[in-house]
């Protein structure tokens, strides 16, 4: 793997300031379209190959770079490979029937069918108490959040699609129990990686100044930067 050099020299010195400033541009460029290439893939539309064994651990590795308050590591990823997948689907067809004891047997076995999509399936879990205790979860959660973002990046710059999925499977007590979380701990999302077999077209995204203000000294908040 290209070694970046670091510290980057500011992208808007002239080229004669610095001789890196060309590498701090075709840097950030390759930053933004790594960045704008994610797309959320559905698992149903991730198929084998998956991840070998080194672009997987590349893709774990990704997650340690994640900003951490206090080095807490507040946040821990469960494998879920071919041969745990049926446990999965129990679990699945079973949260569904204890929320709706109504449901049939094709929405059990909907339900069931989920633990089986896409090639790597990993559960994202974060832990409200590990650590130092005035660490709070919403911070805990943001780190967690980071993680998993580095870890879809990795993917997507080694050419697989991926996506989070949540559910009220979730907060279920026997998925709870299968993955044995303690009692500070939540499970967040799964996040599915795969070779993309389909997509859709790429959706439109905000600009940034339909979600960024300013607080300015004189008028308060403002819209824009």
């Amino acid at each position: 793997m290209a070694v970046i050099p670091w510290p980057l020299s500011h992208v808007s010195k002239p080229p004669a300031a610095s001789a890196r400033a060309p590498v701090a541009e075709d840097v950030a460029g390759m930053a933004a379209a790594l960045i704008q290439s994610r797309q959320t893939i559905l698992p149903k539309r991730l198929g084998t190959p998956g991840p070998n064994a080194a672009e997987l651990a590349q893709i774990l590795q990704a997650a340690a770079h994640a900003p951490d308050h206090g080095q807490l590591v507040p946040w821990r990823f469960v494998l879920v490979p071919d041969a745990s997948r049926p446990m999965l689907a129990g679990v699945f067809a079973q949260a569904l029937l204890e929320r709706d004891p109504a449901a049939t047997p094709e929405q059990a076995e909907q339900a069931r069918e989920k633990a089986y999509r896409s090639p790597v399936l990993l559960l994202a879990v974060v832990d409200a108490e590990r650590g130092d205790a005035e660490i709070d979860l919403a911070e805990r959660t943001v780190s967690a959040g980071c993680a998993v973002q580095n870890m879809l990046l990795m993917a997507t710059a080694q050419g697989f699609g991926s996506a989070l999925t949540s559910g009220k499977a979730l907060k279920a007590a026997s998925l709870r129990a299968l993955f044995q979380l303690a009692p500070s701990e939540q499970a967040l999302c799964f996040i599915s990686i795969g070779t993309v077999q389909s997509r859709k077209a790429a959706r439109a995204r905000p600009a940034a100044g339909a979600y960024v203000s300013t607080l300015d000294a004189e008028r308060g908040v403002v819209p824009g930067f």
